[in-house]
């Protein structure tokens, strides 16, 4: 479920590609060869906070017993418990797809955790066609993510599920 202004979005300069080259490569260094998955969503929330610019939440749900459980973040503190198909987590995770906010508080039904939130990218974890969890990352700027950002935060999700598969922890 992508903002129809996402859509349209030029692709940023390859000085953003390049960061994010940058990253995908540290966080499959940092998850190749550790299976345990809250240490390595922890790490990857580390990289992704300190290494984004304008982001104040970076970080995972995982979903147990029917709803999202906060993870491993770096940012202020969260929202615990998040239903299924409320807010843009409950949203993406409900979907079983990405979702990118340019504006949360003109999203149906958004939790606000964070007051100083305005836009949000949220993608799905899925394993064998079984909902793990969430990635969110929140900016205080609005419209702060489009396409490059899906494209390469995807590319970090897929390495989580990769690494999931690889090691089947159990959750």
């Amino acid at each position: 479920m992508l903002d129809n202004s996402v859509l349209e979005q030029e692709p940023r300069d390859k000085e953003v590609s390049s960061a994010y080259s940058l990253i995908v490569k540290q966080v499959g260094a940092l998850i190749e060869d550790e299976h345990d998955l809250i240490a390595n969503l922890a790490n990857v929330s580390a990289v992704l906070f300190n290494n984004l610019d304008d982001v104040n939440w970076a970080g995972f749900y995982l979903f147990k017993e029917g709803e999202l459980v906060l993870g491993p973040f770096q940012g202020q503190a969260a929202c615990i418990r998040i239903p299924m198909n409320k807010g843009v987590c409950g949203t993406a995770a409900f979907k079983k797809e990405a979702v990118l906010v340019d504006n949360v508080h003109e999203f149906s039904g958004h939790i606000a955790c964070d007051a100083a939130s305005n836009s949000e990218i949220v993608i799905p974890i899925i394993v064998e066609q079984k909902l793990i969890g969430v990635l969110d990352i929140d900016s205080p700027r609005y419209s702060r993510f489009n396409l490059d950002d899906l494209n390469a935060l995807s590319r970090i999700v897929k390495l989580i599920e990769e690494n999931i598969t690889q090691g089947k922890p159990l959750l």
